[in-house]
C-alpha cells in the first residue's frame, strides 16, 4: 500500500505545482481524473456501514504512553470528566468550578482537543467561574460520526447535548445564562451557535475566530485537496495524516501567503520556547498540544475524517457563514434599542460581545477579521489584541482569562 500512497502523494504535490506555475489546465485535469479513478479502484473508503468511528478510549486498540509511562492526552486531563453518550457517538465533557459561579463554555479549535483551552479554564475557575469544555466529534476523547457533515447543525446539537447532562442548569430559568467563547473554528462555530440561540448567552468571546476568512486567502492546493470526489477519501486521510505529524511551522508564514491546509493545522500548535513554560492542565503539566494531536493523529479513528469534514463544511469561509453573523448583527442592534435590564433578559447584550486576535496570526489576519467582522456585526463588537500568532489562547492564558473575566462583570 505504501507504493501507491506514495504515488498519489507525489501526483498531488505535482498538480498543485502544475497551476502554481501556470500549466495548461487540461493537463492537471486529465491527470487529477486519471489519479482519481486509478486510486479508486486500488484503495476503498471506509465500509459505509460503520457509522461511529469510536475515541481510542473505547477502541479496542491500547492507548499509547511514552516511556516514563506518562500518556499525551490522559484520560483525567481535566477535572469534572465525564462521557456523554448520544445518537452520534460518545462525547467527552469536562466541567467544574463552583456551582454558584459564572459559567463559561469553551469550545475548541479544529485540530486541538479542549486541552488547548485548559489554561483559560483554570484561571477562570481560580476567579470563581463554573466552565465546561468538551471535545469535538473526532478530537480527543470524543467518538466522531462518519455519515453526517462537520457544519453548523452538527455543532449546535453537540453543544446542546454537552449543556444538558451538566448536574446544574445552564439554559433554565435562574440559570444565569451562560458566556460562550470560541477559538478558531470554535469561533465559527459558537459565532453561529449565538445567531440562533441568543437568548441562552450573557456574552460572547472570539477567539481568532473562523467564519469570515476570505476566499482569495485560501490556496489552491488546500481547495484541492479538500474537493469532494476528486481524490480518493483514504488518499486524502493519508496525506491530511502526514502533514499533521510534521508539527508546529518553524517559521511564521509570510502575512500576504495564500492559506494552505497545512498552515490551518500547524498554527493552533503552540511550542514551549524561550523557557515558557505552558501548564494546560494542572493534573499534567506536561501535557502539550502538539503532543495531544500527534497522539490523536495516531490513535484516533475519527480524527483525520473530522478535520477533512470540518474544513469542506465547517464555518470557516465567509461565503458560507456571511449570513450567520450578519444575522447575530441585527439581533445585537435590536437589543440595543432596549434597556440594559430587557436586553439580559432577552440574552446576548450588544456590548457584551468581545474578538480577541493575534497580532502575528497568518491564518486569522486582523486586517480582514476586524473591517468584516465590524460590518457583518453592524458595529456592535470590541476588539482586543495579542502581541502573539493563531495560538495565543494556549499561550497567553491568564491575560485571555482576565478578557473574559472583564466581560463577565
Amino acid at each position: 500500500m505504501s507504493f501507491e500512497m506514495a504515488w498519489c502523494s507525489q501526483t498531488v504535490e505535482w498538480l498543485a505545482d502544475s497551476f502554481a506555475n501556470h500549466r495548461p489546465l487540461l493537463t492537471a485535469t486529465g491527470a487529477s481524473l486519471t489519479a482519481a479513478f486509478l486510486l479508486r479502484s486500488l484503495l476503498s473508503d471506509t465500509d459505509p456501514r460503520k457509522l461511529v468511528l469510536t475515541s481510542p478510549s473505547r477502541a479496542s486498540s491500547p492507548v499509547s504512553v511514552a516511556p516514563d509511562g506518562t500518556a499525551p492526552l490522559p484520560t483525567d486531563v481535566l477535572p469534572g470528566g465525564r462521557d456523554v453518550s448520544t445518537p452520534y457517538g460518545s462525547i467527552r465533557v469536562y466541567e467544574w468550578g463552583p456551582v454558584d459561579g459564572s459559567k463559561v463554555l469553551f469550545v475548541h479549535g479544529i485540530t486541538t482537543p479542549c486541552i488547548s483551552l485548559g489554561g483559560v479554564a483554570h484561571a477562570l475557575v481560580d476567579r470563581g467561574c463554573r466552565v465546561m469544555l468538551f471535545d469535538l466529534f473526532g478530537r480527543g476523547y470524543s467518538d466522531c460520526p462518519s455519515d453526517i457533515p462537520q457544519d453548523d447543525r452538527l455543532f449546535a446539537t453537540q453543544i446542546l447535548l454537552a449543556l444538558s447532562t451538566s448536574p446544574i442548569s445552564w439554559t433554565g430559568e435562574g440559570s444565569g445564562k451562560f458566556s460562550l467563547v470560541g477559538y478558531s473554528l470554535g469561533g465559527g462555530i459558537s459565532a453561529a451557535f449565538a445567531s440562533y440561540f441568543p437568548q441562552l448567552l450573557s456574552s460572547l468571546v472570539l477567539l481568532a475566530p473562523s467564519g469570515l476568512l476570505r476566499d482569495s486567502q485560501v490556496s489552491f492546493q488546500s481547495r484541492l485537496l479538500y474537493s469532494k470526489g476528486l481524490i480518493p477519501e483514504k488518499v486524502l486521510g493519508f496525506l491530511v495524516g502526514r502533514r499533521l505529524r510534521a508539527g508546529p511551522l518553524i517559521t511564521p508564514k509570510p502575512k500576504n501567503a495564500k492559506i494552505d491546509a497545512g498552515d490551518a493545522i500547524t498554527e493552533e500548535l503552540s511550542s514551549q520556547v524561550g523557557g515558557e513554560v505552558q501548564v494546560l492542565s494542572r493534573a499534567y503539566p506536561n501535557v502539550s498540544v502538539p503532543g495531544a494531536v500527534k497522539w490523536q493523529v495516531n490513535y484516533h479513528a475519527g480524527f483525520v475524517h473530522a478535520f477533512m469534514s470540518s474544513m469542506r463544511f465547517g464555518p470557516i469561509l465567509q461565503q458560507r457563514q456571511r449570513g450567520t453573523w450578519e444575522r447575530l448583527g441585527n439581533y445585537l442592534s435590536d437589543q440595543k434599542k432596549l434597556s440594559l435590564e430587557e436586553q439580559k433578559e432577552n440574552g446576548l447584550p450588544f456590548d457584551k460581545v468581545r474578538i480577541l486576535y493575534g497580532e502575528n496570526d497568518s491564518i486569522i489576519v486582523k486586517d480582514e477579521l476586524m473591517p468584516d467582522a465590524a460590518v457583518a456585526l453592524q458595529g456592535n463588537v470590541e476588539f482586543i489584541a495579542f502581541n502573539a500568532g493563531h495560538e495565543f489562547p494556549s499561550t497567553k492564558y491568564e491575560e485571555v482569562a482576565e478578557c473574559i473575566w472583564e466581560v463577565l462583570q
